[in-house]
């Protein structure tokens, strides 16, 4: 399992990073071009000038560059154990590494821009605990995000309804904006929107853990894999119900939730969503649901559509 760590330096790479951007323009200009030797005479370190030329020489696609970071693989980069310091030999830079908790087999790279360090370790994932309940995921576009049940303890669990009052507000904004031709302002809440939601996916996944190994849960999840393709097109609703399903972070979450369960040694599994939302927890049979609500006419059942179909995940065979 890869993960990142950001630590924030007080150095100064602004000559370094200068030499990198230039580097990345001439790599865009000359496509195909990944030996260093043909850019030495910008004055960059051949270890970090090869990334650079790999990275943006061999991506057709792009066609201009912004920021460029400075990229260190495994090989120019030593782990000093007993201090617990990295140190980089061509940049001659040591970085203190003590405060890292995890316990990684080894450094995959270091990317340095002009504030933080960023640093890929490989780790083992924690051995997964011997789960005594099952803990049911159901993911939604509207209303809360996340809903989960904790079978045997009948525990409920309701998260995210915050995200989709931000996407409506953000919504609102944009049209107003665009309305008025206002541009300079868009661009300045364009990232605005994604960080607040990023954050709220990172809370309820993190809660999510915390309830998991208190209880000590399997995590059942759906496999919502081409959602975005199965959305009806017959729905008269079509284009208000596209925006929904397309603006959804079910996957940003179901990441978020991965690595941090894994770090916990919880197994994740993933069944077939088919049916989950429109059959009866109880008795099995097709029921009535009406937005948030349902009521099953064969044996009676009323409960949130949502924890209804939270329950019938736990039931439903793992794929």
């Amino acid at each position: 399992m890869i993960l990142t760590i950001k630590i924030k330096h007080n150095e100064n790479f602004d000559s370094e990073l200068s030499k990198a951007f230039q580097i990345a323009q001439f790599s865009i200009r000359n496509k195909g071009v990944i030996t260093s030797k043909a850019v030495a005479h910008y004055g960059l370190k051949s270890m970090i000038s090869n990334q650079i030329l790999r990275k943006y020489g061999r991506n057709k696609k792009c066609k201009n560059v912004k920021s460029v970071n400075l990229c260190i693989p495994n090989q120019g980069i030593k782990y000093l154990k007993d201090c617990k310091t990295i140190y980089i030999p061509c940049l001659k830079k040591y970085i203190y590494f003590s405060d890292c908790k995890y316990k990684f087999q080894k450094i995959n790279q270091i990317e340095i821009n002009k504030s933080y360090y960023y640093i890929s370790i490989e780790i083992e994932p924690n051995k997964e605990i011997e789960a005594q309940n099952i803990m049911g995921i159901d993911l939604n576009a509207t209303g809360h995000t996340v809903v989960g049940v904790i079978s045997n303890i009948n525990k409920i669990i309701k998260l995210g309804k915050k995200e989709s009052h931000v996407r409506k507000k953000y919504k609102d904004i944009r049209k107003k904006l665009q309305k008025k031709q206002k541009y300079n302002h868009l661009k300045k809440i364009k990232n605005r929107e994604k960080n607040i939601v990023k954050d709220i996916n990172h809370k309820c996944s993190r809660h999510i853990v915390n309830e998991a190994l208190k209880y000590k849960c399997e995590i059942k999840l759906e496999n919502l894999t081409n959602i975005r393709k199965n959305t009806n097109k017959k729905n008269k609703y079509q284009k208000q119900s596209r925006g929904i399903v397309n603006s959804w972070s079910f996957y940003q979450f179901k990441n978020f939730l991965k690595y941090k369960a894994l770090l916990a040694g919880i197994r994740i599994s993933y069944v077939d969503p088919h049916n989950t939302s429109s059959h009866c927890s109880k008795c099995g049979l097709e029921g009535i649901r009406d937005k948030k609500s349902f009521k099953c006419p064969n044996c009676g059942h009323v409960d949130h559509a949502d924890v209804n179909a939270a329950y019938n995940i736990i039931k439903v065979n793992c794929i």
